[in-house]
């Protein structure tokens, strides 16, 4: 190769970067975890993610029933079995232990994410790392991180909050959340608020370190067609990170589905002895006689459609808190 071609090939790679630079310095401004007044952060972030929760809660229930019981069903006529039997009441059994728990998880989640996201972000731009590559990393990170940290909660408060979506009237093992709690303690001990905690952290890990750094490719990429000059546009801001958000809860509800249905179904079964727990082989055996592999994604829909708004609803929720929640001075 001649040293002209070499040089034409390095002045080429250099304008590139400095497109990309230039890109980057476009892009709406981030608001790290150094920026944040931590006590409005998490007062307003409490308030704001339980109203989320409260309007996605019927899909979750609607989504368990459907993974729980063995015939299978439409998302459909499920939710219209619930209404007939419960009323609107049964779309929300369980809703006030879940509620309870998702602050504490929720405040867990949020610290982690920002503190690693922020440390790990720097830590690679120092070592040299471009920084698109750098954020995608850092979210990565981040996601990994937020789901170990938020699942120390999460786990009995799934446990539990499951186990009373699924009861009916008819049915009722449970008076609420602290008296399946005490039930849930005598009967199994501590070990069963957290039937499913290994495997939540293998479905939910992997999970939030693709979801978050997809997000972060996603809002570039798009902001790339509709061009970064309407980031100053708070509406187009809010409609590109809730289409990136959409994206990337989607596409991790599809590849994650399997295991989430055999944790849910540990978590919710029930049994009168301890010799006949149910365990992850017997669990997965069951699942694989009562449908085969399609019994792994019942509830797909729900969880496809719950999983794309939520996340579309957290993230755009999310970064608004964060804006809300930034100090005095941050952008300047």
């Amino acid at each position: 190769m001649s040293f002209g071609v070499v040089d034409m090939d390095e002045e080429g790679g250099a304008a590139a970067a400095a497109v990309a630079a230039d890109e980057i310095r476009r892009l709406p401004a981030e608001v790290n975890w150094e920026m944040l007044d931590k006590s409005r952060f998490f007062v307003l972030g409490a308030a704001l993610f339980s109203g989320v929760s409260a309007a996605l809660y019927p899909a979750v229930v609607v989504k368990t029933h459907l993974q729980v019981a063995p015939p299978p069903q439409a998302a459909t006529a499920t939710a219209a079995a619930i209404l007939r039997r419960d009323g609107l009441r049964g779309f929300y059994r369980g809703f006030g232990a879940s509620l309870a728990g998702t602050v504490p998880a929720r405040a867990l989640y949020m610290a982690a994410l920002e503190a690693t996201k922020s440390s790990v972000g720097s830590a690679a731009v120092r070592l040299g790392v471009s920084e698109p590559a750098a954020s995608a990393a850092a979210s990565a990170a981040g996601g990994v991180s937020a789901a170990i940290a938020a699942q120390v909660v999460w786990t009995p408060v799934d446990v539990i909050s499951q186990r009373l979506m699924v009861q009916t009237s008819s049915t009722c093992r449970y008076r609420g959340g602290v008296d399946a709690f005490k039930k849930i303690l005598l009967a199994d001990g501590v070990r069963g608020l957290y039937r499913g905690f290994g495997l939540s952290i293998v479905t939910y890990a992997p999970s939030n370190a693709v979801w978050w750094a997809s997000y972060a490719m996603a809002q570039r990429f798009i902001w790339r067609i509709v061009g970064t000059e309407r980031s100053e546009s708070y509406p187009s801001l809010m409609a590109v990170q809730g289409a990136s958000a959409a994206l990337a809860g989607g596409a991790s509800a599809l590849v994650t589905m399997p295991l989430d249905t055999v944790k849910t179904r540990l978590q919710v079964m029930e049994t009168e002895t301890a010799a006949a727990r149910p365990t992850l082989k017997s669990t997965v055996r069951g699942l694989l006689k009562e449908g085969g592999w399609a019994a792994c994604y019942r509830g797909l829909g729900p969880r496809w459609g719950s999983m794309s708004l939520s996340a579309a609803t957290m993230v755009t929720t999310y970064e608004f808190l964060k804006r809300l929640s930034a100090k005095e001075g941050s952008f300047d």
